[in-house]
């Protein structure tokens, strides 16, 4: 599966990224990763990584993980970008599939 395109990001999840930043607490990161499975980090944020407009803006985490911001979940447990792809992903109806003889 192709990644998807970035996706600009609110303004607010920005600043809670640098307050984060600032802090230098250690969480984890719930998030999409390329193949749009779902995926996790742990550690203390490092930076934001502006890549080509069209490649996005990423987390970097101590341990070199990096993280798409438009593709986060939760960040240390506060809702991301991407909570309502997670949450329509996770309410799908289970029983639409085939039946189970």
């Amino acid at each position: 599966m192709s990644q998807q395109s970035y996706l600009a990001v609110d303004h607010e999840f920005i600043e809670l990224i640098h307050s984060t930043i600032a802090s230098k607490k250690s969480g984890k990161v719930f998030f999409f990763d390329p193949n749009n499975a779902l995926d996790d980090g742990e550690g203390r944020i490092l930076e934001l990584l502006h890549k080509q407009p069209k490649v996005g803006v990423f987390l970097k985490l101590d341990n070199n993980k990096e993280i798409r911001i438009d593709r986060i979940i939760t960040l240390f447990g506060k809702i991301g970008p991407a909570y309502d792809e997670y949450d329509n992903f996770a309410n799908q109806c289970m029983a639409c599939g085939p039946d189970p003889e």
